[in-house]
């Protein structure tokens, strides 16, 4: 029997979402040695892949099913609610995360990590820019850029429904005239935005695309060995290449000429060489993760698919937490032995906030959480 939730959803989804939450308070720690154990030390891509591709395939599974049962009238309102709420939730961050920051920090030297020194320095233009959401604080940007994908997920479902390949083509041509023209959104005070919204659609439509009926031939192909042999090469060669950014001594085993070509490797705007890398990696997670895997059902594996279900306010509290860990270990003690003690305390708040949202959102009857 496939396990799904009483949303019927594929609990691996919430599993790599947990997971990849996790990853996320491991890396926004500075200097912590627990980040060894995520995804961006092995390959070209890390978790912030595996939001935007869930999310939107976990959009067009909702939203589709909301289509087919209530009409495009009640389809457009959850998904402008949907963005709506994480427009609060992102305004709601940032209030806690300037508190923390004054309260614990305040030196420049927070002030500069955080990218909040803008915010002390001229209070009432930084809070009209936070409302057009061109300032973003550092661990906070990812969030505006989903909320444009969720305000504008009902053109896109109306454009698959229709027309899906074209939809499909169409946000791949996007993503090229981002990369090719620079294209980008204004940031303030300077800059433009980190998640690079046009770029990254392309796998957020990909996410909703791949949920349709249109991309059966594309599930088969993806469980075939030449899929498999395809990803296995690509991670191998991704693996060899970052592992010569941590060990120098590898440098000159790889050919100098051909490396020149593939930097930089950029993930503001989601390089094809990230993007391929996380394709790979999905393909592989796929194959070798079953529907029935009975592992599902395990303690540890159950706290990941907690966090991935309320993927949302598990992201916004781990940014807080990321922040008390780094001055802990700067104010503190900074040994490895901290940096695991900061790691597994952040993760367990985490669970135990998420255990909590779930039993409190069966008592309700709340739907799935989309981010």
């Amino acid at each position: 029997m496939v396990p799904i939730n009483a949303d019927h959803r594929d609990l691996r989804l919430d599993l790599c979402r947990g997971l990849a939450l996790w990853f996320v308070l491991l890396d926004h720690v500075p200097d912590n040695g627990m980040s060894w154990l995520t995804l961006r030390n092995y390959g070209f891509s890390d978790t912030t892949e595996v939001f935007f591709f869930v999310s939107g395939y976990t959009c067009m599974i909702a939203y589709g099913n909301a289509l087919h049962e209530r009409g495009w009238r009640t389809t457009v309102a959850r998904a402008l609610q949907r963005g709506w709420e994480i427009y609060v939730a992102f305004l709601l961050l940032l209030l806690a995360y300037f508190a923390l920051v004054q309260l614990l920090g305040g030196t420049k030297e927070y002030l500069d990590d955080t990218n909040t020194g803008a915010f002390f320095a001229d209070s009432g233009a930084a809070v009209v820019r936070i409302l057009l959401l061109q300032y973003m604080p550092v661990n906070t940007d990812v969030l505006p850029a989903f909320v444009l994908l969720h305000g504008g997920f009902p053109a896109l479902l109306w454009l698959l429904n229709r027309t899906p390949s074209a939809t499909l083509a169409g946000s791949f041509l996007l993503y090229l005239a981002a990369h090719l023209l620079d294209w980008d959104l204004p940031a303030w005070p300077r800059g433009e935005w980190y998640f690079n919204p046009l770029a990254w659609q392309v796998l957020f439509v990909f996410g909703a695309w791949y949920a349709t009926a249109n991309a059966t031939w594309l599930a088969s192909f993806v469980q075939s060995n030449t899929a498999m042999a395809i990803a296995v090469l690509y991670l191998a060669f991704s693996f060899a290449v970052v592992l010569s950014w941590h060990f120098h001594a590898l440098e000159a085993l790889l050919p100098q000429e051909f490396m020149k070509l593939i930097y930089p490797i950029d993930k503001s705007s989601l390089s094809p060489l990230r993007l391929f890398h996380f394709l790979a990696l999905a393909a592989m997670t796929a194959r070798l993760l079953r529907h029935d895997w009975h592992g599902l059902m395990t303690p540890g594996i159950m706290a990941m698919i907690r966090c991935g279900e309320n993927s949302l306010p598990i992201y916004c509290l781990s940014v807080p937490l990321a922040f008390v860990a780094q001055v802990v270990l700067k104010q503190v003690y900074g040994g490895f032995a901290m940096q695991v003690a900061v790691s597994f305390a952040g993760i367990a708040l985490m669970i135990a906030a998420a255990t909590l949202m779930t039993w409190t959102a069966k008592l309700d009857r709340r739907g799935p959480k989309l981010f």
